[in-house]
């Protein structure tokens, strides 16, 4: 996929950049933002570009998030984007392996997964909820794994968010919801467990728009960064059950009315481990 060449608004950008992409290719833990903390939106999303253009791999979908209270009245906007590379999606086979950074951020997310039937064209910028529900080639189970090496990320507010990589670190792609075609939210209802723990229980119909809302707002965000979606890409819409902290060596199940539970297993990320996440980018 080609790449939007970033544009550094502020000299310390790239090195911010820099730095998150480095101590996630390590395997390294941050204790404190490494530099000034974006102002704004477009600050935020300069230093993500500018991450992307960095990492050696390519874009395979995308997480989206909420921005909630003040922020959201702050920001104006109710959602915040991240890339999901190629190699850190995987099949929900079996209790699946996901690396997490060990000394920074750990959490598990139940989320709906869409599937893209149709590239997005480059010129559209602006979208409506049914043109956007027209590029929806399957909607299936899926489980983000929200991890950055710095482990204050989610204290700092969503600007801090965004410029990590919106604070993913993979995404597991389970069954096709039943009669997804519907857009019934309130029927899909989806439990989280954490060590054979519940932690949540919820439907996406409580994310407000629900999944389709999550892709149109998506298509707006890459189109105007110079990144639209891509045919096939998986978009992660949103944490249904809530953003369950979690650390490594715990396991985690999520549930969805219909469909085959996905297992995974968290991992503290080791670059030096030949089944780690940096070694299969390379393979």
């Amino acid at each position: 996929m080609q790449r939007k060449q970033p544009v550094a608004k502020k000299p310390g950008h790239q090195d911010i950049a820099r730095t998150f992409v480095g101590a996630r290719r390590q395997g390294a833990s941050l204790t404190a933002y490494p530099g000034e903390p974006p102002f704004d939106l477009e600050e935020a999303y300069a230093i993500q570009d500018a991450a992307i253009a960095l990492w050696p791999d390519e874009i395979a979908g995308w997480k989206v998030g909420r921005i909630l209270g003040a922020d959201e009245k702050k920001y104006g906007v109710d959602r915040l984007a991240g890339p999901i590379f190629n190699a850190s999606i995987k099949p929900a086979r079996g209790s699946v392996q996901m690396d997490v950074f060990a000394d920074g951020f750990v959490a598990v997310e139940g989320e709906v997964v869409i599937i893209l039937k149709d590239d997005a064209p480059a010129d559209k910028l602006v979208w409506s909820t049914d043109e956007a529900a027209a590029l929806v080639e399957s909607i299936v189970a899926g489980v983000e794994i929200a991890s950055s090496p710095f482990s204050g990320i989610n204290d700092m507010g969503p600007l801090v968010t965004i410029s990590d990589f919106g604070n993913n670190f993979g995404l597991i792609l389970g069954e096709e919801i039943p009669d997804w075609r519907a857009f019934q939210y309130a029927d899909w209802q989806c439990e989280t467990l954490i060590d054979g723990v519940s932690v949540g229980k919820a439907t996406p119909a409580d994310i407000p728009g629900g999944p389709v809302e999550s892709l149109r707002f998506l298509l707006e965000n890459s189109a105007r960064r110079g990144i639209p979606l891509k045919k096939g890409m998986a978009v992660s819409t949103g944490a249904i059950t809530g953003v369950h902290q979690a650390r490594a060596g715990q396991s985690a199940t999520v549930e969805f009315k219909g469909v085959a539970p996905i297992h995974c297993r968290l991992s503290g990320y080791d670059p030096a481990d030949p089944a780690s996440f940096n070694e299969r980018q390379s393979a």
